[in-house]
């Protein structure tokens, strides 16, 4: 019967376009996510680079320190004081060091 194969055409044309919609739907919903995890990747790359910058900062930050610690260490009577007499250093052993 002509009128239900036409039925049956128009049937199948509404699926077929419903099927592209969903389709051009699902592609950009998957462009979206792809976009968001890209600048998130971008964004952490940044970060990562300006953490590896501090590192670096802190890191000649601490053998500095370390280099002047060692040189007060060679000069600082408390330091001396406190190796020489005194185990464990107390806050009384360290008061008999200091000048009056």
């Amino acid at each position: 019967d002509i009128f239900q194969s036409q039925e049956e055409d128009d049937r199948k044309v509404r699926r077929r376009e419903k099927n592209r919609v969903a389709a051009q739907r699902s592609r950009k919903k998957q462009t979206q996510k792809a976009d968001k995890l890209h600048e998130e990747y971008e964004s952490l790359e940044q970060e990562n680079t300006s953490l590896k910058r501090e590192i670096g900062k802190l890191t000649d930050e601490m053998k500095h320190l370390s280099e002047v610690l060692k040189d007060h260490e060679k000069i600082c009577p408390l330091l001396h004081c406190t190796m020489n007499f005194v185990t464990i250093p107390r806050p009384d052993a360290l008061a008999s060091c200091l000048p009056r």
